[in-house]
């Protein structure tokens, strides 16, 4: 396992980090085996853990508690708060009411007194940005969080908010938590270099897109991943994006073989080749997921492979730009776009 420094904060985390999405009832996942996964993992070098309010109603959460009791001060321990929980609507959104009431609910739920790094989850159009610093701030001078970071925002609100943090004299978000894949290079064009900029610690989520780069989906197979049981849509190959994608699979799938590489080897080095991400977050639902992602710890992909990989897919370029989740409200919402 290789380690890096998360931002400029001086924590040194691994180049793989465990995601808990698929703990609970989103991947059918029990207590116990969570708690092996947990343990294989930490076994195997990892020692950041993500997890968030909203995986499964706080399943997840509870989950996570449980496997890391007793061994709290060896994981950098993360979880994210601004999707909805439950239809309350003030349950939801990053105002300071709403983020306050809600870190206590996950801290309750871990069974920890503090967080080493609390995520908004997405960006909240409806709350300015002083509002939601100012409370961040408060919640990291009481303990209860280390640091704090953003998660899926668009470039410019990741600018915006490095500099209300200057103006109004508050701590600052140090991590983004985009997705990014060989699929989806999107960020590669404007988030990316912005955290570079602002020296922003980078942990990358669905780096294999979704179960794509996996090795389980290759042409004249049928499609059975679990991901694509509850979101059939994104795996449908008669939508051109889709299909789009399963041909870059097979050509990735080739250059694979020539490297010597597992698809799993491939996705993975290649996020971890990025000199902006410091870790891929892998979501294994399973411990058989887990050691074929572990295998990719060490993987250190030659200029070569990398060049194929861009000749596939260019580099900057989304190959499912509809399933960003950091579009702006005025591209969906046509109200806000009309006087």
């Amino acid at each position: 396992m290789q380690y890096r420094t998360l931002g400029r904060t001086g924590v040194q985390v691994s180049s793989l980090a465990l995601g808990a999405m698929n703990f609970g009832r989103i991947g059918r996942t029990t207590q116990d085996e969570a708690t092996a996964i947990v343990d294989a993992a930490l076994e195997g070098g990892i020692n950041v853990i993500d997890t968030a309010d909203a995986y499964s109603g706080g399943e997840s959460e509870e989950m996570v508690g449980k496997a890391i009791a007793d061994r709290r001060d060896d994981i950098v321990l993360a979880t994210k708060a601004t999707l909805p929980m439950g239809d309350e609507r003030n349950h939801r959104g990053s105002s300071r009411r709403w983020l306050i009431t809600s870190l206590d609910n996950s801290l309750r739920r871990l069974g920890v007194d503090h967080v080493d790094l609390y995520q908004i989850h997405r960006w909240d159009p409806t709350t300015g940005d002083e509002e939601t610093l100012s409370a961040l701030t408060d919640l990291q001078r009481a303990g209860k969080i280390r640091y704090f970071g953003s998660s899926t925002f668009p470039a410019y609100r990741i600018v915006q908010a490095q500099w209300a943090a200057r103006e109004h004299h508050l701590s600052r978000y140090v991590t983004e938590q985009p997705s990014y894949s060989i699929l989806q290079r999107g960020i590669e064009t404007h988030v990316l270099p912005v955290t570079e900029e602002y020296g922003l610690g980078v942990l990358a989520w669905s780096p294999l897109a979704s179960g794509w780069l996996s090795g389980a989906i290759r042409e004249g197979r049928d499609i059975t991943t679990s991901r694509s049981a509850f979101m059939p849509q994104r795996f449908d190959t008669a939508i051109a994006s889709n299909r789009a994608r399963l041909d870059a699979v097979e050509q990735l799938a080739q250059v694979a073989d020539e490297a010597g590489l597992t698809m799993i080897q491939l996705a993975l080095g290649f996020v971890t080749a990025h000199p902006a991400v410091t870790s891929a977050l892998i979501g294994p639902r399973t411990l058989d997921h887990l050691h074929s992602q572990l295998a990719a710890a060490d993987t250190v992909l030659t200029a070569d492979v990398l060049d194929a990989i861009d000749a596939v897919v260019a580099p900057g370029t989304d190959l499912a730009a509809h399933e960003k989740n950091d579009t702006p409200p005025a591209l969906l919402d046509p109200a806000l776009r009309r006087r």
